[in-house]
C-alpha cells in the first residue's frame, strides 16, 4: 500500500532521514508500520535544527515532496503564500493519484488544500485526522470552520473516516471519535495515593504561547502561596513567552517557586508525572490536550479548563478540576478541595484508570482496523 500525507508540519532532513515535532512523527510511524511505500506532502527545512521534541520518521521507503510553507500573516506572507499554491497544489494531486490511502492533518494550511484536492479521488481510501477542537460551537477561524465542513460534507467527500477528539451532536456518518496514545501497556502503574499534606507539585506541560495562558498557571501558583499552601511549579515547554513568564515570576516574588525545563524527551516528563500532584493546562482551545492524558496516566489530577473535550476527558470533574479562566476563581476552586483528601484521591484514582485504558497498542490496533 502507498500511503499519501498532507501535512503542515515543519520537517527537517539528517541524512537521508527526515524528522519533524515528535508527537506527530512518533504516531505517524505507528501508520507507517503497515504501509509499504510513504509520499510526504509537507514543507521542508534543511537546515532545520533538530530539537528535543524532534523524532525521525522510521518508514524504509518514504519520499518526500517538499511544498513551501504557506502564511497569511503579513502581505509579504500573502504574496509569496498565493504563488506557492499552484505547485503545491500540483504536488498533491500527483502524490494522491498514486497512493492507495490519502491522509489529511489537520487543521492547517497544506490541510486545508488537500480537503480541496482529494475531493478529485472519491474512490480512493482515505483518513482525516482533524488535531484540533471539533467543538461545533468553538469560536475559530474561518479557514478551520471551512475545513470541518468540506470533511463533514460527505457528497465532497467520500470513502474517508475523519477522526476527531471528543463525541459531538449531529455529526456526518464519516465523522469518528477517536484518541491519542504517549505510552505502552507496560508503562502503567498501579495506583499509589499521593502526599498532598507535603508540597504540592505542579507541572506545565505545552508551548509558551498565549493560547495555552501559561501567565494564568503562575498566577494560579501565587494565588495558592498567598493563602498558605506550600507549592512549586515546573514549567515544560518553550516558545516566545518564555523570557516573560521567567520575568513575570521575579516580579512576584515567586521565582523560587516556578522552574522552567524547556522542552524535554517523554522519558523525562514521564518522570515529572510520577511526582506531581496536578498537571494545569488552562488552554483557550485544545484537541485532545495529551499532557493532561499523559499526566493522569500516572494519577496526577488534572486542573483545565472546559474547552473541546476536555469536560468529557475529566468527566465534568470526577476525575479532574474544570476552572474558570480567571486566577480569582481558579485558586478559590482549588483551595476548596486541597483538604479533602478522600476527594482528591478519588479524583487521581479515577484519572489514572481512564487514561490508562488509551495504550499505544490500542491506539495501532485502532489505526490497522482504518487501513483494513
Amino acid at each position: 500500500m502507498t500511503f499519501a500525507i498532507a501535512s503542515h508540519v515543519i520537517h527537517g532532513k539528517e541524512g537521508d532521514s527526515f524528522y519533524g515535532y515528535a508527537p506527530y512523527v512518533k504516531e505517524m510511524n505507528i501508520w507507517f508500520k503497515h504501509v509499504d511505500e510513504v509520499i510526504v506532502v509537507a514543507p521542508l527545512q534543511k537546515r532545520r535544527v533538530k530539537s528535543k521534541i524532534d523524532a525521525n520518521y522510521s518508514a524504509k521507503r518514504i519520499k518526500m515532496n517538499a511544498v513551501p510553507a504557506i502564511h497569511f500573516t503579513s502581505l509579504f506572507s500573502i504574496i509569496k503564500s498565493v504563488c506557492s499554491l499552484p505547485i503545491i497544489i500540483l504536488k498533491l494531486y500527483l502524490a494522491f493519484r498514486k497512493a492507495d490511502h490519502i491522509h489529511l492533518r489537520c487543521p492547517g494550511n497544506i490541510g486545508l488544500l488537500g480537503c480541496l484536492v482529494q475531493v478529485l479521488f472519491p474512490h480512493k481510501q482515505k483518513t482525516a485526522k482533524y488535531a484540533g477542537n471539533w467543538d461545533p460551537n468553538a469560536q475559530q477561524p474561518n479557514s478551520y470552520k471551512f475545513q470541518k465542513w468540506v470533511l463533514s460534507n460527505t457528497f465532497l467527500t467520500r470513502n474517508m473516516k475523519v477522526l476527531v477528539y471528543g463525541e459531538w451532536e449531529n455529526q456526518s456518518s464519516n465523522i469518528k471519535p477517536f484518541f491519542t496514545a504517549s505510552f505502552k501497556s507496560a508503562d502503567r502503574i498501579n495506583y499509589t495515593e499521593k502526599a498532598y499534606s507535603k508540597k504540592l507539585q505542579f507541572v506545565f506541560v505545552g508551548a509558551l504561547v498565549e493560547g495555552k495562558r501559561p501567565f494564568l498557571a503562575i498566577d494560579i501558583i501565587k494565588g495558592l502561596i498567598e493563602k498558605g499552601k506550600s507549592a512549586e511549579l515546573q514549567v515544560y515547554g518553550d516558545g516566545p513567552l518564555r523570557q516573560a513568564l521567567e520575568l513575570y515570576t521575579e516580579e512576584l516574588g515567586i521565582s523560587s517557586h516556578v522552574n522552567f525545563y524547556g522542552n524535554q524527551p517523554l522519558n523525562n516528563l514521564k518522570l515529572a508525572y510520577q511526582s506531581a500532584h496536578f498537571a494545569i493546562l488552562p488552554s483557550k482551545s485544545e484537541g485532545w490536550p495529551k499532557a493532561i492524558a499523559e499526566a493522569m496516566f500516572f494519577g496526577v489530577i488534572p486542573i483545565s479548563t472546559a474547552v473541546s473535550c476536555v469536560p468529557s476527558m475529566l468527566d465534568h470533574g470526577q476525575r479532574g478540576i474544570l476552572i474558570a479562566p480567571e486566577a480569582k476563581l481558579a485558586v478559590e476552586e482549588i483551595y476548596g478541595l486541597l483538604n479533602q483528601k478522600t476527594e482528591l484521591k478519588n479524583k487521581s484514582e479515577k484519572a489514572l484508570k481512564w487514561s490508562q485504558n488509551y495504550t499505544i497498542e490500542r491506539f495501532e490496533s485502532e489505526i490497522k482496523q482504518l487501513l483494513a
